[in-house]
């Protein structure tokens, strides 16, 4: 009989039995000692014998091709469509879906190849098996052959070209032709598959909670989701699929880029994939607007309202927008910040070539103007100087001025002599002045909260900052009040000082005026954002504060963990007084005494200001045998656990955890210094929007109606109570429809000539071809030439 080789890798042969054991021998390595192993009932063999005697037996059963499917992929790899059709006429047995060990078959040859006349040959032949060939194709970008292969889908079976490929060894079954089209970002094939019914299915937002998403949650494969979701994201978030799928790609990559982030602070395990994919997006809108060529094609982006819940009253709504999504480098771009600075100068351009000495004269001279602008702003709001005035530099100048007086005020109010104040309010005269000008910040902030709206309002820390410190003037003044109605009905005027109350108004009134006085002055911060060099260090002064407050939470965990084991530890010890043998008398410390005072001294101890002597323990004098002698004692054990305590505490918060704090606002300030012009350009830009909404008149003149003001105020009042805004905008104010109307047809035409442009400059911008891409061009010629000889033949 023959013998029949065994091929481990052909899956139509079967594996021969194991040959038969040798026979039995003994051992001559064993102990005399012991029987031999044959007595003991089973055989034994060398451990030589064993090895050679080992058969591999797969576990890994890959498919191989026989030597004529061998032949027909060679022919395939050749282009030759001619002598393919002949192979397979000798051969009509042979598998057309055959494939390697790879999983490679035929078709996805030739479509890798980019072999459109082979694709179109095999695609005839029956029973062919497209398998994942229109994912390649997607991938290799080839519309031809991309067409072909989902005709002949939608013949075999219409609703397979809609989906992925349930066993592909290069693609997951969830990537779609589109998802695949949208994440390599081909344009023609996005458009072709789009037109055909193709569609992707957006992610829900991050913190969508809908009964589809509940469903997801509990029932779906934790991972697959994941990684689902952050491919369909990667598809949608794709410049080709945006400029196709939305009129407005500015804004779709505003909310997406928003919707990424969200999803980095949500899903921490995929955080730097969907970081990257935000900044990707966001930086297209800056690729988009830096195609911008003119100064009205600039305007007509930023002046959309897309996206705004009321946009009334804002100059450039999608700046404002821009900034509600904290994208900083669509902000501080050069075509951005350009109309930004001619909306913040007006017609005053020589203010940038006046000299720093006199820009810081200019407030002092403003001060004795207010009273004419307040005047000219209400009887002659249309006067050429009024507009010049409202212009947002200017704002800035008289609200600085006005904002200087009242600094002044408040200052000599908090410096008056109270050495012999009676327990009445304070009556310098300046008090009524002060009120005044409290109630015009407080209708400012008011106003400013009603044009911008609460969400917006709030989201910014120095409009918290004017609330708390309206609040605490408000307080101030109650408490004046109140000081004055008790000491009328008591007529204790006269009483000293030192005999009041903890809790007395005028005290409190003190307290609140002081703090209000401090928050005040420190708002002078705030326009230091206008400076190139002083900007960055409050953007730093700023992020640093929020370092700090995660750091506190570390401080307040390791203080209350040493407090509450040594809250109590000294405390029979407190007021013990030890005379030693020299009579110095030593007292114990209060320091672990009680929970408040372990609190104090772990807290000072922060800054190094407990004292060295907050571990000692003191024990008052004993008696002796005698009167006239006496014994001291120690307890070492005691002082010893405070002493080691104390030290832990000093080198767990000093040299570790402080030392970590000052090394993260260092690497905090090193990052707004590495990205210096992006950051501070942000923050000016956002005070630049603060005074392009304030009124012309400053405090305390904005409490004086002007016809300009009451009309801007009334207008945003309708427009949010009505239900129906565009409709009011068009019974209201004729120009704005024929602005609406410009920019609606406008502004899809310029997005259309903004994305051309954003596709050319990126082919453009990709080097010149390689070595092996001229080869493979004039490889793909000479094919296509040898097919035209073929056929003409």
């Amino acid at each position: 009989m023959a013998e029949q080789n065994y091929n481990p890798h052909s899956p139509a042969s079967t594996p021969p039995p194991p040959p038969p054991p040798p026979p039995l021998s003994s051992h001559a390595f064993l102990p005399t000692s012991r029987p031999p192993i044959q007595s003991l009932g089973f055989p034994y063999r060398k451990l030589s014998e064993d090895v050679d005697m080992l058969v591999p037996i797969p576990s890994i059963i890959l498919p191989q091709l026989q030597e004529t499917e061998k032949r027909f992929f060679e022919l395939v790899a050749s282009g030759d469509v001619f002598a393919v059709k002949e192979y397979l006429d000798q051969n009509p047995n042979i598998n057309i879906n055959c494939t390697n060990f790879q999983g490679v078959t035929a078709l996805l040859i030739a479509v890798q190849a980019h072999f459109d006349a082979m694709v179109e040959y095999l695609l005839t032949q029956p029973g062919i098996d497209i398998g994942d060939c229109v994912l390649h194709a997607v991938k290799d970008n080839q519309p031809n052959i991309l067409a072909m292969l989902l005709d002949k889908l939608s013949v075999t079976a219409p609703s397979l070209e809609y989906v992925g490929v349930t066993h592909s060894s290069d693609f997951p079954d969830y990537v779609t032709p589109l998802i695949l089209a949208a994440q390599c970002g081909h344009y023609e094939i996005i458009k072709m598959l789009i037109e055909r019914g193709h569609t992707i299915s957006k992610p829900h937002a991050p913190a969508c909670r809908c009964s589809e998403c509940k469903m997801h949650l509990e029932n779906d494969d934790t991972l697959h989701s994941e990684s689902l979701k952050l491919n369909l994201y990667r598809a949608v978030a794709n410049p080709a699929y945006l400029c196709y799928s939305t009129y407005d790609p500015i804004l779709a990559a505003f909310q997406l880029s928003k919707e990424l982030t969200d999803s980095s602070f949500l899903i921490p395990e995929f955080r730097v994939a969907y970081k990257e994919l935000a900044a990707e997006v966001s930086m297209f809108a800056v690729d988009l607007i830096a195609c911008v060529r003119s100064t009205t094609e600039m305007e007509l982006i930023l002046t959309q309202s897309g996206g705004q819940e009321s946009a009334h009253g804002f100059t450039y709504p999608r700046l404002f927008l821009a900034m509600d999504y904290k994208q900083k480098a669509f902000v501080a771009h050069p075509n951005t910040q350009q109309i930004v600075e001619a909306a913040w100068c007006g017609d005053w351009n020589t203010y940038k070539l006046k000299p720093v000495v006199l820009k810081l004269f200019y407030p002092i001279g403003r001060i004795f103007m207010l009273p004419v602008i307040s005047i000219m702003s209400m009887f002659t709001p249309n006067n050429a100087m009024v507009r010049h005035w409202s212009i947002p530099l200017n704002k800035m100048i008289s609200h600085i001025a006005s904002y200087s007086v009242f600094l002044l005020l408040i200052f000599l109010e908090s410096n008056i002599d109270k050495t012999k104040q009676k327990r009445k309010p304070p009556n310098s005269g300046l008090e009524p002045v002060i009120i005044i000008f409290v109630a015009g910040n407080i209708w400012n902030t008011a106003r400013m909260f009603i044009l911008i709206g609460p969400e917006r309002f709030f989201r910014s820390l120095w409009n918290w900052h004017s609330v708390i410190n309206n609040m605490l003037f408000i307080m101030t003044f109650l408490f004046w009040l109140a000081s004055y109605i008790d000491a009328k009905n008591n007529d204790q005027i006269d009483l000293e000082r030192k005999y009041w109350h903890h809790l007395d108004p005028l005290l409190i009134s003190e307290g609140c005026f002081a703090i209000a006085t401090i928050m005040a002055f420190f708002k002078l911060m705030f326009f230091c954002r206008l400076n190139y060099y002083m900007g960055p260090l409050q953007i730093s002064l700023g992020k640093m504060c929020a370092d700090l407050a995660k750091y506190i939470i570390i401080f307040t965990i390791v203080i209350i963990s040493f407090s509450s084991g040594l809250c109590r530890f000294y405390q029979y010890y407190d007021g013990m007084v030890k005379i030693d043998v020299n009579q110095i008398k030593t007292q114990q410390v209060s320091s672990f005494v009680n929970f408040a005072a372990t609190l104090k001294t772990f807290f000072w101890a922060i800054l190094c200001m407990a004292p060295l002597e907050s571990a000692d323990v003191v024990i008052e004098n004993l008696p002796g045998e005698s009167p006239d002698t006496t014994i001291i004692n120690s307890h070492e054990f005691t002082e010893a656990v405070g002493y080691i305590a104390f030290a832990l505490f000093e080198v767990l918060i000093v040299i570790m955890i402080l030392n970590m704090l000052i090394a993260t606002m260092s690497a905090t300030f090193q990052r707004v210094i590495d990205n210096l012009d992006v950051e501070w350009t942000f923050g000016k830009t956002d005070f630049y929007l603060e005074y392009m909404l304030q009124s012309t008149n400053p405090s305390p003149f904005n409490l004086i109606p002007t016809p300009t003001g009451v009309a801007t105020f009334m207008d945003n009042v309708n427009e949010r109570k009505s239900s129906n805004t565009k409709c009011c905008k068009m019974a209201e104010n004729k120009p704005s429809i024929e602005r609406s109307k410009l920019s609606y047809f406008e502004y899809p035409a310029l997005m259309t000539s903004l994305v051309q442009r954003y596709f050319r400059e990126k082919d453009n911008a990709v080097s010149g071809p390689t070595d092996a891409d001229l080869l493979k061009q004039e490889i793909h010629e000479l094919k296509n030439l040898l097919a035209q000889i073929i056929e003409e033949k």
